[in-house]
């Protein structure tokens, strides 16, 4: 109805038939006038579908508007993106994802990249940081982060190490630390965090590098060992485990989640939906709840994000290049 009311207006101000600008303009006050889509790139049950889903639920009570999870897996997040981008620059689509989508990928597939983060995606915000664990099957005969490294270069390529996907955090973590040690093992790529870790604790794997989200359950239970923390600090959820660089010096892995929607979507839209995320982040239950599944909230505007999106992408273009990462 505002839509109508807003076509009519120009008609009798202007006499003329409402011009491009003011189609959108009217849109822009009508939204959201239906259900906002969030768009994962990984399988139900992860930690990026339990995020998109809570902070959906507490978005769509923000905005008066339905706001629903579309699980789009494949391809470190190509499919994905690509899946946005046939949408409307309208803000009824929207994107969660890692740095293997928001920075990684066009490293890792180069020419056959369907996409440029910086130049195809507009932030609205970051949502989350959170650190990452290394992880083993409780039958390897390993206790610390030095008798991993030692017990794994007395066994070049016979071992190998779960992840959530080529260009996954916990991939490009992977090859850092074969890098930095100079070990050997072969890359077993799942399509989400989930069923890596349920594949490591089925010992179909040797390791992994997992974020807490989807670890600190496994762990707590026995079904995993942690041996350290990708942060340069150690984690108020398991203040005992040593970090990954106190026996790998200069080592650090920070993952981390934004949400994004097509470039060329209204200032406006873009704004309302900051707005939202960040409100949302920031109430106490909802705060309470993600810090207590191992997310650290961060949020603030959507210049952030992309300033992450941009050092990101110059720290991993280094590394694929280094440990001579492609997916071509």
């Amino acid at each position: 109805m505002k839509l109508i009311v807003a076509l009519v207006s120009a008609v009798v101000m202007c006499g003329v038939l409402p011009s491009a600008s003011v189609y959108a303009q009217a849109a822009k006050a009508e939204y959201p006038s239906k259900t906002i889509k969030i768009i994962v790139p990984y399988v139900p049950g992860g930690s990026t579908d339990l995020l998109a889903r809570t902070l959906g639920n507490a978005v769509s009570e923000k905005l008066k508007q339905s706001v629903v999870v579309e699980n789009v897996p494949g391809a470190s997040g190509n499919i994905a993106v690509s899946q946005l981008l046939k949408q409307p620059a309208d803000g009824y689509a929207i994107f969660l994802g890692t740095s293997a989508a928001l920075a990684v990928n066009p490293h890792l597939y180069k020419a056959n990249s369907p996409y440029d983060p910086l130049k195809d995606l507009a932030p609205i915000i970051l949502a989350t940081k959170q650190a990452s664990q290394v992880l083993v099957h409780p039958s390897v005969p390993v206790k610390t982060m030095q008798e991993l490294t030692a017990y794994l270069k007395s066994r070049p390529n016979r071992d190998n190490y779960a992840t959530a996907g080529n260009g996954s955090p916990g991939h490009l973590g992977n090859e850092m630390y074969k890098l930095m040690t100079g070990i050997e093992m072969t890359h077993v790529p799942y399509k989400g965090g989930a069923p890596a870790l349920a594949g490591l604790a089925g010992g179909q794997t040797t390791m992994s590098i997992a974020i807490l989200p989807e670890s600190m359950a496994l762990v707590n239970a026995g079904l995993l060992r942690a041996l350290a923390i990708t942060t340069l600090e150690r984690s108020p959820q398991f203040p005992n485990l040593p970090t990954v660089s106190e026996s790998v010096p200069g080592f650090e892995l920070i993952s981390w989640y934004g949400f994004v929607v097509k470039e060329g979507t209204p200032k406006e839209i873009v704004s309302m939906l900051n707005v939202a995320f960040d409100t949302a982040l920031h109430e106490a239950g909802l705060n309470r709840r993600l810090s207590e599944m191992g997310f650290n909230i961060v949020g603030g505007k959507p210049e952030k994000l992309r300033e992450l999106m941009i050092s990101e992408s110059d720290k991993w273009g280094r590394i694929v290049v280094e440990a001579n990462i492609s997916l071509n």
